[in-house]
């Protein structure tokens, strides 16, 4: 991925490279990220020092559930990778034969809805740190986990960037017998309203006949703007940075994609029957916004939307 340089414009008129840092203690960039990892990485907070017992003997930076329910390990260097990347893929042999370890903290911190809802096929790892080799970079994708790195940067008047360098989509698991009962209760809703189950259809990542050239275009405008992750997941398909920007949901009784975009409705012209504020109204996938696509002519009014989404993330 491209490089991140910011400039500032210095009195003579001129844009100056401002210089990143890494930080003095690797414990301040775990406290930072800790507190905003929900708007900064699509990550909510369960716990922080995480032991994994005598057995595996270590301490997790960070334990969470994304926005997609699945479960993620943090783990931050202040430097250079340094062992990161092994020492949080270690991690996952924990994670596997902790599932209702790990259930009980998420229903602690975060409900019984939550606990409920873990999707534990793909399990992620983020490794944040200063900066990742060219092995780091080559090495992930040659293991079978979902791992995110994320190079940080520090700047003057309290700037934190965060930038996902690689990413590897992993291989899911198969679903444990809590995944498939969410699967035949979203059928059975659909059911009920004479649709496909649409998260049948997400995991496998094939749109249904009748919709699979206008989701081929609408594929192809959510990835038109840079580099995107597409993850079938269990109930949508989430296209995603460090966060989501999209999920997109079938509903072939209508000959309909709905498509929810991580943009604040206030900054839209609502267009009744086209697009809908869903703050507050549940729905499949994350997104404040719900665009409606059924025509090539609805694909091209969303672009603009795409492209803001794609931009704000």
């Amino acid at each position: 991925m491209t490089d991140l340089k910011l400039f500032r414009r210095a009195a003579d008129g001129r844009d100056v490279e401002v210089r990143g840092s890494s930080v003095a203690l690797e414990v301040e960039l775990q406290r930072r990220v800790e507190a905003g990892m929900e708007s900064m990485l699509g990550i909510r907070f369960l716990a922080s020092e995480y032991p994994t017992g005598p057995w595996h003997r270590g301490r997790i930076d960070t334990l969470g559930l994304d926005e997609n329910n699945v479960p993620v390990l943090v783990e931050y260097k202040k430097g250079s990778d340094s062992g990161v990347l092994s020492q949080a893929a270690s991690y996952l042999s924990w994670l596997d034969s902790a599932h209702h370890e790990f259930e009980a903290v998420v229903k602690e911190k975060l409900g019984m809805e939550a606990a409920e809802s873990i999707d534990w096929r793909n399990p992620r790892i983020v490794c944040i740190a200063a900066s990742f080799s060219h092995h780091d970079r080559v090495a992930v994708h040659r293991l079978y986990e979902r791992i995110d790195l994320v190079r940080y940067r520090v700047f003057d008047g309290g700037l934190l960037s965060l930038m996902l360098i690689e990413s590897a989509p992993g291989s899911p698991r198969p679903a444990p017998a809590l995944c498939r009962r969410r699967v035949r209760e979203e059928a059975s809703r659909a059911g009920r309203g004479g649709n496909a189950s649409p998260s049948a259809q997400a995991s496998r990542g094939v749109a249904p006949g009748c919709l699979r050239d206008l989701y081929a275009e609408l594929d192809e405008a959510l990835t038109a703007w840079g580099e995107v992750e597409v993850a079938p997941l269990m109930h949508y398909i989430a296209y995603r940075r460090l966060v989501n920007l999209a999920s997109v949901v079938f509903r072939p009784k209508h000959e309909a994609i709905l498509v929810y975009l991580r943009l604040d409705p206030d900054t839209i012209e609502l267009e009744e029957g086209f697009s809908r504020d869903m703050r507050g109204v549940g729905h499949l996938g994350t997104g404040d916004l719900e665009v409606r696509i059924s025509s090539p002519s609805d694909l091209e009014r969303a672009a603009p939307l795409i492209r803001r989404a794609f931009e704000a993330t």
